[in-house]
Parts: structure tokens; sequence; C-alpha cells
């Protein structure tokens, strides 16, 4: 699903990001990226989601080199992932519906089939009977499940998040990692970047330890 060969990233004028990262993660995985601020684990993201490219090496997602993949197929590409982000990026002026249904759109789904998949998604994440609602009269917990149905909404094989739990509490952490577990579950690929050690702990998935942008440890696969 996810084959990391020596992918390396240096932006222009700053040092490298990343330094010769070798991981493999298979497809049905659920996979933490852990370390401390400044490791890499957003980057490493970034070189997934084809937000950036590797500077050196090269990062296959589910058979693609993303190096390959020319500008015009990156939407095409990133059909195949969805993303969650520690800020939620939800459109403020538009309702639940709206922000959950805009993959579908963009991707020109027909309008029955674009509400049938939005409601099923908000059902998921457990906020059925919303779609109505403005994303700021939700708490933080359920602006994020707005963010998660979103990037599901697409039945995509691969899920990555950008510490997704940031912002919530201890409790609400947990919520939504368990909600992260049962789409593990439905078959979902999962890689989340997380600097919640006691929680990732707590879940027992597979940990990649980043340190000044190289693999320090990996407590299970080939990476």
């Amino acid at each position: 699903m996810i084959r990391c060969e020596q992918a390396a990233k240096r932006f222009p004028g700053g040092g490298e990001a990343l330094a010769g990262i070798d991981l493999q993660i298979d497809a049905g995985e659920f996979v933490f990226l852990t370390g401390p601020s400044g490791a890499g684990k957003s980057t490493l993201l970034k070189l997934v989601a084809l937000i950036e490219r590797p500077s050196r090496g090269q990062v296959i997602i589910n058979g693609q080199n993303t190096r390959r993949i020319g500008r015009r197929r990156i939407p095409q590409f990133r059909q195949g992932l969805g993303m969650v982000f520690q800020d939620h990026k939800l459109l403020a002026d538009r309702p639940v519906f709206d922000n959950v249904a805009l993959p579908l759109v963009i991707r020109g789904v027909g309008h029955r089939e674009v509400g049938r998949r939005v409601r099923a998604a908000l059902d998921l994440v457990g906020l059925a009977g919303r779609e109505r609602q403005a994303p700021l009269t939700l708490s933080s917990g359920e602006q994020q499940r707005v963010g998660i149905a979103r990037a599901v909404v697409g039945k995509p094989p691969l899920l990555i998040a950008d510490e997704p739990t940031g912002n919530l509490d201890p409790e609400l952490s947990l919520e939504i990692m368990e909600l992260f577990g049962r789409f593990n579950e439905l078959g979902v690929t999962l890689l989340i970047a997380s600097h919640d050690v006691d929680l990732i702990t707590r879940l027992g998935h597979r940990r990649v330890m980043l340190e000044a942008g190289r693999i320090v440890g990996d407590n299970g696969g080939a990476g």
C-alpha cells in the first residue's frame, strides 16, 4: 500500500526534513507516526498525499510511483486516499452536508448518490441528522468527526491524518482514535501522525518513530 525507498525531502533554504526513509506499510495496517516536533511526521504525510514530492528516493502508493504522476493526474491519485487535519479545514459558510459532500461533488458524483453517501458517512461518525448544521455550532470533537466523514465519504482504501486529536481532550481523543479503529476494521489502511504517546501505547497499533528526519524505531512491520 505504502512503500518508501530512501525517500528524502529537502526544502529550499532549509535543512533536510526527511533523510533516507525506508518504510513498508501493507494494506489493512494501522500505523502511527510518532516523534518530537520537527521530526518529519507531517512531511512524510505530505509525500504520501502528493502534496510534496521527494527530493531523492521514491514513494510508491498502491503501486503508483508519485514521482511519475503528472500534475494533471494528482486529483485522480488523491481519490484513493482521505486526509484528516488537526484544524478540520471545514468551510464555515457551508453546512455540514456540503462540507462532507465536497469530494464527491468535485468528482462529479450524481446528486442522489451524493446524498446517500453523505448520510452514510455522517452515520458512521455518529452525526446522523446533523447535515444542515453550520460547522461553527458544533463542538471541536464534532467538527473533527465532520472532517473524518469528508475524508471517508469517497470510500478511499487509505486514510492519513496529521495530529487529528491535537486540539481535543483525552476523552475525545480516545473516541476519535476508536473511530479510526472502526474504519480499519472495515479494511481501510491508516497512517496517523500523533505526539500523544500515552494514547498510542494504550491502543497498541504499530508505531514508527521519527527523529530528525530518520526512522529511529518501528515496533512492527518491515520499516
